[in-house]
């Protein structure tokens, strides 16, 4: 099934996650604190992005307002915790 009305919400999903992604390009040029490979930039890039389609999902199919926000808020505690562990290993 292709819905039309969901291809602006995704392409500003990619474009926030293109920005979001820029954050750590242009700090490996001024610091040498910061070392992304490739692999961390795809990483980063497939959570990022599948953490914001699943948003706009959950914003387009849920209803009532207490359990978008319940869930919205779980994918988001879900993806700083697998960033964290992939960060630092905190499990």
């Amino acid at each position: 099934m292709h819905d039309r009305s969901l291809q602006k919400p995704i392409l500003g999903v990619a474009l926030v996650t293109a920005l979001l992604l820029m954050v750590p390009l242009v700090a490996m040029q001024f610091t040498s604190e910061v070392r992304w490979g490739p692999g961390d930039f795809l990483v980063a890039g497939c959570l990022l992005f599948g953490t914001g389609v699943g948003m706009v999902f959950i914003a387009r199919h849920v209803k009532r307002k207490s359990h978008r926000v319940a869930l919205m808020g779980l994918l988001a505690l879900a993806l700083l915790a697998v960033w964290a562990e992939l960060a630092v290993g905190i499990f």
